[in-house]
């Protein structure tokens, strides 16, 4: 969420990044109600004001035996607190009404990220490895998977319906293999924490993340219990200190978490309708950053090298691309995709997004109420958080299947995943 005082001093700033981002936000609405909330305080504590000098008055009047003046004034103090009390009642309906609307403001462009309207203005920033050479034209990952009996579409499609699906034996154990390979070098060599949350959580959660209101169509819900399912850990691990004030001594804290995720892909109809890139549950690696305002580009740049490190690990070829203001999110004030080439999509191949990484500044913090202070007896202030894909297991298989294929339509099993895999080095 914006810094209210922000918009009010810079309103045309903020519309401009509107316009950059290419959505819109009720910047008007949120100013008017800004201005009647002030305005509703200032009557107030005026009011209030006259009504302990009337309570004096009276306290006055009774010791000098005035009685009746003074019951004249306790009628005039009762009728001030009930126009108290009325607007008590406008000004939480005012401030509800303000709160929704800033709900729906997304967060402004850092320093440096490119102007554009859409994915196809974003920049291409660093690439590692060379896609492979086939002497034979490769297989897309539906047609790999279905062939070697390691995904099965059919029964997954019978038991829940469109963009569900089955992975059986060799494939299961790749798909865990990948999960516990990116747990383990997180934990173990980038130093993060490893943490399980709860899959399912409260609407405050929802909203102190950023993904409610806004995505509420895509998310899915149990009405009875009024949980929400998680699109991403991102929303469990932001929440964890909500209402808490951290010492700075804390910080920087590193999050890593293993977790399903449910995703009603609305926003996707009709696109990529084949194999597992876009389906309704998935798992993901998340790794989080709680960081020092000052930190927290540097931590995104750890964030990024981090997805790198393990694509690198698994020798897939990739790409680092900025996403341009058109192309950047709700959250995020700067983001950058990891994209491994996949040779069989499309029938001529693409670059994939298999990680996004974000800062999100205090957009966040400020939702979530996350705090910290920087010494004894501090101002608290609001801390940053920033989010990376790391990494999201059912995509790295889409990659490695398409990479590591055979001309005989088995895959390679890259090294690094073999021991998880009890030695296996070919799924034939």
């Amino acid at each position: 969420m914006l810094d209210l005082n922000f918009i009010r001093e810079n309103p045309d700033q903020v519309k401009t990044a509107l316009r950059d981002l290419n959505t819109d936000a009720p910047i008007d609405e949120i100013l008017e109600l800004d201005r009647q909330r002030r305005e509703i305080l200032k009557e107030v504590e005026a009011l209030r004001q006259e009504r302990n000098a009337g309570s004096k008055a009276i306290g006055q009047l009774m010791r000098e035996g005035k009685k009746a003046e003074a019951e004249a004034k306790k009628e005039e103090m009762s009728s001030l607190g009930d126009k108290i009390s009325e607007l008590d009642e406008t000004l939480r309906q005012v401030e509800a009404d303000l709160l929704d609307k800033q709900l729906y403001v997304p967060n402004m462009p850092g320093p440096g990220v490119p102007v554009g309207p859409d994915e196809h203005h974003n920049v291409e920033i660093r690439r590692w490895g060379e896609p492979p050479n086939f002497d034979f034209a490769p297989k897309p990952h539906w047609d790999l998977g279905e062939a070697l009996g390691i995904i099965d579409f059919e029964r997954g499609v019978k038991i829940s319906g469109t963009r569900f699906y089955l992975f059986k034996g060799a494939g299961a154990a790749l798909h865990r293999a990948l999960t516990n390979f990116f747990i383990d070098v997180g934990v173990r060599e980038h130093g993060y924490t490893e943490i399980y949350p709860p899959f399912m959580v409260r609407e405050q959660a929802m909203i102190g993340a950023a993904h409610l209101p806004k995505f509420r169509e895509n998310m899915y819900h149990d009405a009875e219990e009024d949980y929400w399912f998680i699109g991403t850990a991102e929303v469990p691990l932001t929440n964890i200190f909500t209402d808490e004030i951290l010492e700075a001594d804390q910080l920087p804290i590193r999050y890593l978490s293993h977790t399903p995720c449910f995703r009603r892909e609305k926003m996707s109809a009709g696109r990529d309708v084949r194999g597992i890139k876009r389906v309704h549950q998935f798992e993901k690696v998340e790794m989080y950053h709680y960081t020092l305002p000052e930190d927290s580009y540097n931590h995104l740049e750890e964030i990024v090298a981090n997805a790198e490190d393990l694509c690198q690990r698994l020798k897939l070829p990739y790409r680092v691309v900025q996403m341009c203001t058109g192309d950047l999110g709700f959250a995020a004030a700067k983001k950058f995709d990891i994209e491994a080439w996949v040779p069989g999509e499309n029938g001529q191949g693409e670059w994939m997004e298999i990680s996004s990484c974000s800062n999100v500044l205090d957009f966040q913090a400020r939702r979530a109420n996350l705090r910290f202070r920087r010494e004894r007896g501090a101002k608290p202030e609001f801390l940053h958080t920033l989010n990376g894909s790391g990494l999201p297991p059912g995509r790295l298989m889409i990659a490695v299947m398409e990479n590591y294929q055979q001309a005989d339509g088995s895959i390679v099993v890259p090294e690094v995943l073999r021991g998880y895999m009890g030695g296996l080095e070919v799924i034939g």
